[in-house]
């Protein structure tokens, strides 16, 4: 009460304290206006900007949490919501950067030339807080393209870049989601072997689309579909072998573990059973996530060639073709896309072992369907 009263009788402007405003508005100053030729664009573009590091520090704070989380040899249960929540999160900011570049592309290519030169050698390249968060999510070093003939950290200052440095020689979210997902109990489960069940299941599927064809068909068409179907079947066979899985690892087919691989399989195939649905949602989110950065990447790549043509960028960056580049060798999570050509029809789908399905299930549900009882009356 007496903080209640001394603030009736002073008051205190304390929203724009608590949010550091005059500190915040103030950091708002155009490079073009030191050249006595200010550009009214450059305004947006500095907010633009600063906005989305605003937003970058959130996706790391969110990360913070996560990977802590994460970083234990078992995590614990009640984990997993905060964790979806975190992530759902992150991918609600990203939906938000995309729609952001709305705003930016109200801005005229001959608007931004404007006040480019008075850039210098800044460039959203430098973002180190993006790097930091790609690195932290799983993007690897060896998985960058070159850039500037050089590391794509040379131009950082060097507290910056040991922070990257830090963030790839720790797990990166992928690999902490890698090691979570080999650790699935229900793999290997008493005398249940799900890869020795679902390779059958596959082969069983191949082998009747093959006996389909052979009646349909004849001739070119006829070895043309026999052909597919075996194609089919050796990609199959690339994932069920270990040392087949281990030489796509080392060819960059693949970068998720064998024991990894097979859980993720496992939970978007059998995703309705109760102990798989908040796994299976992870999942899922995780690719909303990388969907998202891919398609940031993309619009940010269009309106770079909206505003510069194919001009090098600022700071001597490639620009646009760079740009659209990262587009696809940047994913992160193409692995869990990958999934689905190893699906097969529901139909098709061997049942899980009653007793495996038991310990899916919620432990207070009854083994037993109730009784229905006859009406009253």
């Amino acid at each position: 009460m007496a903080w209640y009263a001394a603030s009736m009788v002073q008051p205190q402007d304390l929203y724009s304290e608590y949010l550091c405003l005059d500190q915040l508005l103030d950091a708002q100053r155009p490079w073009s206006d030191l050249g006595g030729r200010p550009a009214h664009d450059e305004m947006l573009f500095i907010i633009f900007h600063q906005t989305y590091e605003l937003w970058f520090r959130q996706i790391s704070f969110e990360l913070d949490d996560i990977q802590q989380r994460f970083s234990t040899s078992v995590v614990d249960d009640r984990d997993m919501q905060p964790i979806l929540a975190r992530l759902d999160r992150i991918a609600a900011i990203w939906r938000l950067l995309v729609r952001q570049l709305d705003v930016l592309e109200t801005m005229a290519p001959q608007d931004f030339l404007d006040f480019r030169e008075a850039l210098r050698s800044a460039s959203g390249f430098q973002s180190w807080q993006f790097r930091l968060i790609e690195a932290r999510l799983g993007l690897r070093r060896q998985d960058r393209i070159p850039v500037f003939h050089g590391h794509f950290d040379d131009a950082l200052d060097p507290g910056h870049k040991g922070l990257i440095a830090r963030a790839e020689q720790a797990p990166s979210l992928y690999d902490q989601i890698d090691g979570w997902l080999a650790r699935t109990p229900f793999v290997e489960r008493g005398g249940y072997r799900f890869w020795d069940s679902y390779r059958a299941a596959v082969e069983h599927v191949l082998d009747g689309k093959a006996a389909g064809v052979r009646q349909a068909l004849s001739g070119e068409a006829l070895a043309a579909e026999l052909s597919a179907i075996e194609r089919a079947r050796r990609k199959f066979h690339l994932i069920f072998d270990e040392e087949q899985h281990a030489k796509g690892v080392e060819e960059g087919l693949w970068r998720m573990s064998w024991r990894g691989l097979q859980a993720a399989l496992l939970i978007t195939l059998y995703r309705q059973e109760p102990v798989l649905q908040m796994p299976a949602r992870l999942l899922s989110v995780i690719m909303d996530v990388d969907e998202l950065l891919t398609l940031w990447r993309y619009r940010h790549a269009l309106i770079v060639q909206r505003m510069m043509g194919t001009a090098i960028g600022t700071a001597g960056s490639a620009g646009y073709g760079y740009l659209m580049s990262t587009v696809e060798k940047h994913r992160i999570f193409s692995d869990l896309y990958g999934l689905a050509t190893y699906l097969i029809p529901s139909a098709a789908l061997p049942p899980l072992p009653e007793s495996l399905r038991s310990e899916m299930g919620y432990r207070y549900h009854p083994a037993d369907p109730p009784v229905p009882r006859a009406p009253h009356g």
